[in-house]
């Protein structure tokens, strides 16, 4: 089994025209000695105190302003096609202060130019080709339920709440359920007959390339932004974009899911009502106030027995529903149904709480939520850690961001991961940049 693996890779981004007259940061790469990792050096840009820093061997690569989209996909993405079209999952990270170039990064800003196409659509695009060519080649069945395509989810994570951008951002729950997991769970909806349907986070099939980048472009747009301290258009959350192989089969399957659930509610409470009421029946208060078996009162073992025995039917519909959705991930022939890529576009990162360097000044909400944003940052670092190392116990519950991801790192153990820090060469944003390279060099090392 392969060891978990997280590389972490620095990205510069060119200078603004804004920042080209403030001077630029010199930076250096240097190889370690015992490694084939890389190091980094940065040199302080003021005349005080301040010294150069390096980083120890960290960091998988270096990539410079001149290096385009098309290129951080090859380099960084690309080679877990393979593992997905063989059914397994990966995840990918963007960290860095705001401004650095995160989401230029996982969604890209043009979504024409196959140079400029973030790695989410990059790499939807090389899936969907490659989908074509089991088709083309006959390793697809022509039967319509079988047809492959991509299943996307998209939500935004701010503070403790989910929004799913695919559905007009309806704030949605975060749950660890009863077996471990943790589920993200939408509106409730009342239906005929007492049923009541949780709907679950909106996923979306998508049979083209086409189809898959205008839905990721209409939803992305309901992103929301605030100020920062670097600047006021800044994404003050965290969004996870995942993609799926599907096909309406298994889609149907799922739906199944849900519908058999919504019909145990009724006769869940049912089940649970008759029993409470009959155990009230059999207790009364005596003189004294204390609870005493009422002898008036047969509790009917009879009624709480048959409800129980009806709850136990449902039951066991949800648990075939459940298996059949297995059944279907196991056997498909291809290898590659449910094979998973999860881009993470987390939040700017924060440090300073009242002006930042460009002299923008926040509410004391935007401050609040810049040291959740650290939280769940310092979290995300303490999982990777704990991943990496393959320890018993990982840290998932420290924050809602790293309960929510909890499922996509159990799911790429022994696959191909990867973190890239975006990093700012302006002067005026070296303490941010600094921040960031930390931040990646120790991620970097836990995981190494």
């Amino acid at each position: 089994m392969r060891q978990n693996k997280l590389d972490v890779h620095v990205r510069w981004r060119p200078l603004n025209e804004s920042e080209a007259a403030g001077g630029q940061i010199e930076q250096q790469r240097g190889a370690g000695t015992t490694s084939s990792l890389s190091s980094l050096s940065v040199d302080c840009p003021s005349t005080g105190n301040c010294r150069a820093w390096m980083s120890p061997p960290a960091f998988q690569s270096v990539l410079g302003p001149h290096d385009d989209n098309a290129y951080v996909y090859e380099s960084i993405a690309s080679p877990a096609i393979t593992d997905i079209l063989r059914g397994g999952s990966c995840n990918f990270f963007a960290y860095g202060h705001s401004g650095s170039g995160k989401t230029h990064t996982i969604i890209g800003y043009d979504y024409e130019e196959d140079s400029k196409l973030g790695l989410c659509l990059a790499a939807s695009k090389k899936l969907f080709e490659a989908l074509d060519s089991l088709q083309a080649r006959g390793i697809e069945t022509d039967d319509d339920e079988c047809r492959l395509g991509i299943g996307f989810s998209l939500f935004e994570l701010r503070r403790n709440t989910a929004f799913d951008l695919l559905n007009e951002r309806k704030g949605c729950h975060i749950r660890e359920g009863a077996d471990g997991k943790t589920h993200i769970r939408g509106q409730t909806e009342m239906m005929d007959g007492g049923r009541v349907r949780v709907q679950p986070l909106t996923q979306r099939a998508c049979w083209t390339f086409d189809s898959l980048r205008e839905e990721l472009k209409q939803s992305f747009g309901r992103r929301a932004t605030g100020s920062s301290t670097v600047h006021d258009q800044s994404s003050r959350t965290h969004a996870v974009l995942k993609l799926e192989i599907v096909n309406r089969r298994l889609m149907e399957a799922r739906a199944a899911v849900v519908e058999r659930e919504s019909e145990l509610v009724p006769v869940g409470k049912r089940a649970t009502d008759i029993a409470i009421e009959e155990q009230t029946k059999g207790v009364m208060k005596n003189a004294e106030g204390a609870w005493v078996v009422n002898p008036d009162y047969q509790v009917n073992q009879t009624r709480i027995d048959e409800a129980d025995a009806e709850k136990s039917i449902y039951e066991a519909r949800v648990a075939a529903a459940k298996e059949h959705v297995d059944t279907l991930l196991s056997s498909d022939e291809t290898g590659c149904l449910g094979g998973k890529m999860v881009f993470v576009d987390l939040a700017g990162s924060e440090y300073q709480t009242e002006k930042g360097a460009q002299g923008v000044k926040q509410t004391s909400q935007e401050r609040q939520e810049g040291r959740q944003i650290n939280t769940d940052l310092l979290a995300l670092k303490e999982v990777i850690r704990a991943w990496s190392a393959d320890e018993v116990r990982i840290p998932f519950r420290l924050s809602p961001l790293t309960m929510v991801l909890r499922e996509h790192f159990v799911g790429a153990a022994g696959g191909t991961s990867a973190m890239i820090v975006t990093v700012s060469p302006a002067k005026s944003q070296y303490a941010a940049t600094l921040n960031s390279l930390k931040y990646g060099s120790l991620v970097g090392m836990a995981s190494s």
